[in-house]
């Protein structure tokens, strides 16, 4: 089959290699129809080096078409369409039982002290092979499916598996509800979510970002937004001075306004990997800009909710500030199929409340992969997000919204 590859820092290609099998009873192999780039990749592209081996398959994001199932599989059958979520949990521990699908006591990478595997999504997450191909093996296929219908396009299902729920439990996390203010930082897939979920529960929403094309996005379905100048007097003028009841930061370590950081992450990403992955792991620091500006901007005894991803160790946090304001700080990976039971009849709903079908701006071959890789993160093209079908014929070109 055919896959996208990492190969180094920035190098990314789609090579063949085997097809996967059945290696469990409970395993499902998905033909995928449609899988998507998310921001957390480019994390892959350019940081991630160290946990990282050459021809690791990239991706988690995926929908597609049960091809066949282990014998152990009671719930699915060939030729029935389903969701994966990024998360590969056993649905019965303790954490499971609980709502914590993402800290999976089955599943957990405990070489590396990490909560659930995922699929594709370098060593500290079990190294699992992802999705940005033809084929995917499922583990433990019957939880980590979602059934969905075959009427809608593929775009009003495939998010979630990842964008969605993560933005629906930044929202839920934040806490904000019918004439509530929120404030998103980001509008990028996730940030664009939360801000129409926040709304949907009856919030007052502001987004902020630097990107043009993200900003015409989010007003295009009713939220307010402000380019990064802007943000500190737009959040006290839609929030009568106190600040926003909650700031959901879907941003997380790839905010701008750190130079100093991103130049240790480039310094530290150049040490071989014996040496860069203890560092990574014990001694990394975060662009923090975000969040130090979301608990600025949040009012005394709010909530900041952090969606957006953040790795590492040893970032100070202004604990005074924190204190004295009474803020709450809810984070974390994302708990998939938590959510899907809410967000399920959104998504299928006539009409499309949430608007998923006004998010892909790419929808490209998978053999375009690696140009495209390059196109989101340095944000050119209007490119909010990407989508590769690996049915597509490559010479196809791209189809931009």
């Amino acid at each position: 089959m055919r896959a996208v590859t990492w190969q180094g820092k920035r190098k990314i290609s789609v090579d063949r290699v085997p097809d996967p099998v059945i290696q469990e009873p409970g395993d499902a192999i998905i033909r995928v129809t449609s899988t998507a780039i998310c921001g957390s990749d480019l994390h892959l592209y350019e940081l991630f080096g160290p946990f990282l081996d050459a021809g690791d398959i990239l991706g988690h994001e995926t929908m597609g078409v049960v091809e066949e199932v282990g014998p152990g599989v009671a719930s699915l059958t060939v030729g029935q369409r389903v969701v994966v979520p990024f998360n590969i949990a056993c649905g019965t521990c303790w954490m499971c039982r609980r709502g914590l699908q993402s800290q999976c006591e089955s599943t957990q990478v405990t070489e590396y002290g990490s909560g659930a595997a995922l699929f594709g999504y370098t060593k500290l997450y079990g190294q699992v092979p992802g999705g940005q191909a033809e084929l995917l093996r499922v583990p433990i296929a019957d939880y980590n499916t979602i059934a969905v219908g075959k009427e809608l396009a593929d775009e009003r299902y495939l998010f979630l598996s990842d964008i969605l729920p993560t933005a629906a439990q930044g929202v839920a996390y934040a806490g904000v509800g019918r004439g509530d203010t929120a404030l998103v930082l980001g509008l990028g897939p996730v940030g664009q979510f939360a801000a129409r979920l926040a709304a949907h529960r009856g919030a007052r929403v502001l987004a902020v970002d630097p990107v043009a094309e993200r900003r015409e996005m989010a007003a295009r379905h009713g939220i307010a937004v402000c380019e990064p100048g802007d943000v500190e007097d737009a959040a006290l003028g839609f929030s009568d001075g106190r600040g926003p009841d909650a700031v959901i930061d879907a941003v997380g370590m790839e905010a701008h306004g750190s130079p100093g950081v991103h130049a240790a992450h480039t310094a530290i990403g150049a040490l071989p990997d014996a040496l860069a992955r203890p560092m990574m792991e014990h001694a990394g620091i975060d662009r923090t800009a975000a969040l130090l500006q979301g608990i600025d901007l949040v009012r005394r005894g709010g909530t900041v909710s952090i969606s957006g991803v953040y790795v590492g160790n040893a970032d100070p946090l202004p604990m005074k500030t924190l204190f004295d304001k009474q803020v709450t700080l809810k984070m974390g990976q994302c708990n998939v199929k938590r959510w899907i039971e809410d967000l399920l009849p959104l998504v299928e709903q006539e009409g499309d409340p949430l608007g998923t079908a006004d998010l892909t701006t790419h929808r490209v071959p998978l053999e375009r992969a690696p140009e495209m890789y390059e196109i989101f993160q340095k944000k050119q093209d209007g490119c909010i997000k990407v989508v590769l079908d690996p049915a597509a014929d490559a010479n196809v070109a791209a189809e931009v919204r």
